[in-house]
């Protein structure tokens, strides 16, 4: 099998074996058994465990990156960008509840790599969110655009961990929910002169 291959293989059977264990629970033994490769090969790849969860961590980040930048192409105004982008955040995290699950359970990972990482996955998000705003929301100062993607993360965040609780909720829901909330005062920003704009 093709090196790159084999990589690809190796995460997706560690994102499913820490998703199912939990990083700390989660053993180097049980991943090399279930990908068929020996315990050494994984380290030759990933050095250690940890750097397997990077490994892990860094796909899925890149995968959110590209659903959210592909679906806001095209859309002519802020709050169909908006609609979009969280639209493909919330699939994202039902058809990917591993990726996901990584991304969300740092608890156990602070003050370690992993958790600069998940980290770099929100900050990832908040710099897309506030270009997009900037985009569509002429004037204003940086400060407070950054602000504001900032509340929209973390409150689609928390929505992602309240659906998990309620399976029954689809994106497109989740997606209404958000907008319901967020779109009255981003609307209100944009249609505010700047000189008013704090």
């Amino acid at each position: 099998m093709p090196r790159a291959e084999r990589e690809q293989q190796m995460i997706a059977i560690a994102e499913a074996v820490f998703s199912e264990r939990g990083y700390l629970a989660a053993s180097m033994d049980e991943i090399a058994e279930r990908v068929g490769v020996s315990k050494p090969m994984l380290y030759e790849y990933f050095n250690s465990k940890e750097g397997l969860l990077l490994a892990c961590i860094g796909q899925s980040r890149a995968e959110l990156r590209q659903v959210t930048e592909q679906a806001v192409v095209g859309a002519s105004t802020a709050e169909e960008a908006l609609r979009r982008g969280l639209g493909a955040f919330f699939s994202f995290i039902r058809e990917r509840r591993e990726s996901w699950s990584l991304l969300r359970h740092e608890m156990a990972l602070i003050g370690t790599p992993a958790a600069d990482g998940i980290e770099e996955t929100r900050r990832q998000q908040t710099d897309l969110i506030a270009a997009l705003m900037s985009t569509y929301f002429d004037g204003g100062p940086s400060f407070a655009v950054e602000a504001t993607a900032e509340v929209v993360v973390g409150a689609c965040e928390r929505l992602a961990i309240w659906c998990e609780r309620h399976d029954e909720v689809t994106p497109e829901q989740a997606t209404e929910y958000a907008m319901d909330l967020l779109w009255g005062g981003l609307a209100r920003r944009a249609s505010a002169p700047s000189s008013e704009r704090p």
